[in-house]
């Protein structure tokens, strides 16, 4: 399987999250490869259409760059899991074109294509982390990131399970930023009390995900 950090801080929440997910995939039997996408080179896609032509090859991304390798690992893999941060209520720009790309690739206009060129499931687990509370992921984020969720199940036809780590510590000590709105000692106090939840939570996802394929 693949493990996919799609925020831009390798070792923060997102990260820390991603590597307790890959423990519960090994505990499973899983081998799993970890990529820190921001390390990667590419663009979201650039509608060439060059995976829509008749005489190529279908669930492939032709643009040169770092991704298109990664998309055909993806594609072949028994499972994934993303990482990511949510910025102003959506997921990192890195997610959005990776999902742009992988999505796109495999999505089929022919009439008898079924909406797909995808031939068997792909399981995908999202991570999302955030400094909002959990009150407004599970009211208001919630509806928004569902319908992504909902293409990625339609178009690699296995199951999407997600998890929201809230009200994440985003710095060590905030009075060393211009970050006065927020309570320290609540944050820290929340954290040190949920974190703990959210690693086990991941780890289960890590193990669950990849249990068809035991």
């Amino acid at each position: 399987m693949i493990i996919i950090n799609a925020s831009p801080r390798r070792d923060c929440n997102t990260g820390t999250l991603l590597r307790e997910a890959k423990k519960g995939a090994e505990s499973a039997g899983a081998n799993a490869e970890y990529v820190n996408l921001y390390d990667l080179s590419f663009t979201g896609c650039h509608s060439c259409l060059a995976c829509k032509r008749n005489e190529t090859q279908k669930n492939k991304c032709f643009w040169n760059d770092d991704l298109s390798p990664l998309i055909e690992k993806i594609l072949a893999s028994d499972a994934v899991i993303i990482g990511t941060p949510i910025f102003f209520g959506e997921p990192s720009a890195h997610f959005r074109a990776l999902i742009e790309r992988l999505l796109f690739c495999v999505l089929s206009y022919e009439m008898d294509g079924n909406g797909s060129y995808f031939d068997r499931q792909l399981n995908v687990g999202i991570i999302y982390t955030m400094n909002a509370p959990k009150s407004y992921y599970d009211k208001t984020l919630r509806q928004t990131l569902v319908h992504t969720e909902n293409i990625i199940k339609m178009l690699l036809k296995g199951n999407v399970l997600t998890y929201g780590s809230c009200n994440t510590l985003q710095v060590e000590d905030y009075s060393k930023y211009r970050m006065s709105i927020f309570n320290e000692s609540a944050k820290r106090s929340y954290h040190d009390r949920q974190f703990p939840v959210d690693l086990q939570e991941a780890f289960k996802m890590g193990a669950e995900i990849v249990s068809p394929i035991q």
